[in-house]
């Protein structure tokens, strides 16, 4: 499957999300902001969700990295539309690059729509995108201290996901710490605790993520 890459839009980003979201709602996709540093299995957990999924919707990817096409090609791979956004050093997407790039996909045949962000706690969190719904992913090596240190990208999202579950054997990680924190600023925020390694969660994930999308396409 050939994989289009598109450059971010570098002149002035002119706030586009209501613009982003109204041409969603008329061609009833949802899009779910994926956010997360880099490394915390945000694109293995996209591909967890599309298995999951694309026997209920119809499924399609935007790529998020500085430069390259490595995650869209793992996308790719699973015969599902991806389409590579390079921001060549922007620290974030802007909704004017999402309007840029929704063309590329037949917005008709398509129900879900995810977009991985780039790889960063701090940016993303503060630019509408045009997104129905944002998914927030910390992994265990990350540490327990994240969402105190930067409280904005665990504020203004609708999910929680604690990848890497698996791994905390080997960390001095503090679940109970996360989850106080967290309920700190987000009281009503869903929390999922994940591996993809052994398949804890996930399908709660799905069926949590499945029941957002029916209500956006309602």
């Amino acid at each position: 499957m050939e994989i289009k890459v598109l450059h971010q839009v570098m002149e002035w980003n002119e706030d586009v999300s209501a613009a982003v979201r109204e041409t969603l709602r008329a061609h009833k996709v949802c899009l779910v902001n994926v956010m997360g540093s880099p490394g915390a299995g945000k694109t293995s957990l996209i591909t967890e969700m599309i298995r999951r999924l694309r026997g209920s919707f119809s499924i399609g990817v935007i790529e998020g990295d500085i430069t390259g096409q490595i995650d869209a090609e793992k996308i790719a791979a699973l015969q599902i539309p991806a389409v590579q956004l390079n921001t060549d050093g922007a620290c974030h997407i802007e909704a004017m690059s999402i309007q840029h790039i929704l063309p590329q996909f037949d917005l008709d045949a398509t129900d879900l729509l995810f977009v991985e962000n780039i790889g960063n706690l701090v940016c993303p969190a503060e630019f509408d995108i045009g997104e129905n719904f944002r998914l927030t992913v910390l992994s265990i090596p990350e540490g327990d201290d994240k969402v105190a240190k930067y409280p904005l990208m665990f504020t203004d999202t609708d999910c929680l996901a604690l990848t890497k579950c698996d791994m905390l054997p080997y960390f001095d990680f503090d679940l109970n710490r996360v989850e106080a924190d967290y309920r700190g600023v987000n009281p009503q925020g869903p929390l999922f605790r994940l591996s993809t390694r052994s398949g804890e969660g996930l399908d709660a994930l799905a069926e949590h993520l499945a029941g957002r999308v029916r209500a956006a396409l309602a």
